[in-house]
């Protein structure tokens, strides 16, 4: 009989906002058990999976955790005992959830690497009564280690599901206009706010390795082409793109970083801006290896001033692109 069927919630959209991932802590046994997943994902490091694991665990976990978590404890926010990256992905959501949430659309986030998961996240939804739900990772650039692992997870997360709701993923917004133009704004209010004038614009993005852009990998293609549009509206200062955050011997997309900062003084570059386009968050990457690191190394080289920009993080521009690029979807 009708009465006796289990009420069921149906007829809303979710929106899952998804971020690399964090740590729940600085502490040596929450950094080690972010590591083995993050670098147990197969999309960011392809090599034999029975040789890597043998290198992860003997070797590269016994030893890493200690570095990585000096590195957090230098950016950890003491505030609320969290990364920043949570701390801001949290923030985001609540501010889209506030522009576009309802009782029919339903606004979260979840982590691909650590809490909350992507499973948790989606299994909530669906009890929520989405039947619809659209996927936005955030990383404006494509690539298979970032977005395509964050949509491995998703659908695997789905074939547990006895009932599957209908799944749309925003893939990348690299050139989307309203990206853009937040990132010019980041870039003229940074630097309407110091008293020295920039000589250059370093535009610093995650990099991944070589042979990864060989066998086909859009991401080196989607970052000239972020910086390219940035460079077509602002015309003040040059920009050039270098990639960061470089892993084990092999060769990764260049120039580097950190061997661009140490070699700029020499080229006469004393006063330099840094900006991380593919960062949706400050983060370790930017807050640790850029503005800690990064500038001890470019001012020791013989630079003279330093700054970064911040990234969109939970700015009204930024959330009012999330809510362009979510409406696309609805």
């Amino acid at each position: 009989m009708e009465s006796d069927h289990p009420k069921i919630k149906f007829g809303k959209t979710g929106v899952l906002l998804i971020n690399l991932g964090t740590p729940d802590s600085t502490s040596w046994l929450d950094i080690r058990k972010y590591l083995r997943e993050f670098l147990s994902d197969r999309r960011v490091i392809e090599v034999n999976p029975l040789i890597w694991q043998i290198i992860l665990n003997l070797f590269i976990l016994t030893f890493r955790p200690s570095k990585t978590a000096h590195a957090y404890k230098k950016i950890w926010r003491k505030d609320t005992n969290e990364s920043p990256l949570l701390y801001f992905t949290r923030s985001q959501a609540e501010k889209l959830r506030n522009k576009i949430g309802s009782e029919k659309i339903l606004v979260d986030f979840a982590m691909r690497y650590g809490n909350p998961s992507i499973k948790s996240k989606l299994n909530s939804l669906k009890d929520l009564g989405c039947e619809n739900i659209i996927i936005l990772p955030l990383y404006p650039q494509y690539a298979a280690a970032t977005t395509a692992t964050v949509c491995d997870e998703v659908y695997r997360s789905l074939m547990g599901m006895r009932w599957q709701p209908s799944l749309q993923v925003i893939p990348h917004y690299e050139s989307e206009p309203f990206y853009i133009n937040a990132i010019i704004k980041s870039i003229e209010k940074k630097v309407a706010s110091i008293s020295w004038k920039p000589d250059l614009i370093i535009a610093s993005y995650h990099g991944i390795p070589k042979r990864y852009f060989d066998k086909g990998d859009p991401y080196h293609c989607y970052c000239q082409k972020t910086t390219r549009l940035i460079k077509e509206k602002y015309k003040f200062l040059d920009i050039k793109t270098t990639f960061q955050s470089r892993f084990g011997p092999q060769e990764w997309l260049t120039p580097y970083t950190d061997k661009t900062l140490e070699n700029l003084p020499k080229e006469g570059v004393k006063n330099l801006l840094v900006i991380c386009p593919g960062f949706a968050s400050d983060c370790v990457e930017t807050l640790e290896e850029i503005n800690i690191q990064g500038r001890e190394s470019f001012l020791s080289k013989g630079g003279k001033n330093f700054d970064l920009i911040p990234c969109l993080n939970d700015n009204s521009d930024h959330i009012n692109m999330f809510e362009k690029l979510v409406m696309k979807y609805i």
